[in-house]
């Protein structure tokens, strides 16, 4: 700043001192005459300068002006790279955080039904390939289209259906209008994960799950709901993280474009989501 004051100091007086030979050349030229004597010509010289300042000024002004829009215009570019990083390098964290979590929990379906059936274990390992396959060709694009995110969720859903088989009673209902709709990848998955995970599995008891998915003019409304015990509720309490993940994902991509409520009452859980969905142009 010190130095940027000098040089606008040193360049208004030569501004001025320019503006000053200029006038007294003008008024010469005009009249044809200039004083006799020395304090003379200064006196006409200063009042040239004096004369010249407000115009220094104001050139002076015009040009910082623009260097100052310049400037912030780069700062504002940069600043926005800089969110634009930051928010992806969130948004990796937070999609790195739900994969191994989902691996992990079929993988270790998988690992209990070897010891006990062998056939279905095999079914369920080419279900987990499928599974494995989206998550590591498609999951490291922003968007993925609908569809296949809506499958994922389908052979994850059977996953959960063939392992707990008739303890639960799982319904689950999807309908697509628009083969060019788009969606955040692995964005509804905590919340299928959640509802398998805290479900009603007392001794005696058949818990339920919910599943409703339906696309409609670029708009997703998605619904879970799913029975729950009192030891769920205790046991949620420590946990979550999935939960917290998604509802970060989506202040952070879908801002002021989603409707979320979640709701526990009488030992039922529900979760509706309405998302405002992005169109492949393509």
């Amino acid at each position: 700043m010190k130095r940027f004051l000098i040089e606008i100091s040193i360049i208004i007086l030569i501004l001025s001192l320019i503006y000053s030979c200029i006038y007294t050349y003008v008024d010469v030229a005009f009249e044809g005459s200039l004083p006799d004597n020395f304090s003379g010509h200064l006196s006409f010289l200063w009042r040239g300068f004096y004369m010249g300042l407000p115009a220094s000024f104001l050139i002076n002004g015009s040009a910082c002006g623009i260097k100052f829009y310049q400037e912030l215009g780069k700062i504002e570019r940069d600043h926005i790279l800089l969110q634009q990083a930051h928010l992806e390098n969130q948004l990796k964290l937070l999609q790195d955080q739900i994969n191994p979590h989902v691996v992990f929990n079929i993988l270790n379906h998988i690992h209990i039904l070897m010891k006990h059936d062998t056939e279905l274990a095999d079914y369920l390992l080419m279900k987990f390939s499928d599974i494995l396959r989206y998550q590591l060709y498609h999951c490291n694009q922003n968007l993925v289209p609908l569809d296949k995110e809506i499958e994922y969720l389908q052979n994850l859903i059977e996953v959960e259906k063939l392992r707990w088989g008739n303890e639960l009673d799982v319904k689950s209902t999807f309908k697509l209008n628009s083969k060019k709709a788009l969606i955040a990848p692995l964005l509804l998955v905590p919340f299928i994960e959640n509802a398998f995970k805290y479900v009603c599995r007392l001794p005696g008891q058949t818990g339920y799950v919910k599943i409703s998915c339906k696309e409609e003019n670029n708009t997703l409304y998605f619904y879970v709901e799913n029975s729950y015990s009192e030891m769920a509720v205790h046991k949620k309490k420590d946990g979550g993280i999935g939960l917290q993940n998604v509802q970060k994902r989506l202040k952070l991509q879908y801002p002021d474009a989603y409707d979320l409520k979640i709701e526990s009452d009488n030992l039922i859980y529900k979760v509706n989501l309405t998302l405002k969905l992005s169109e492949n142009e393509q």
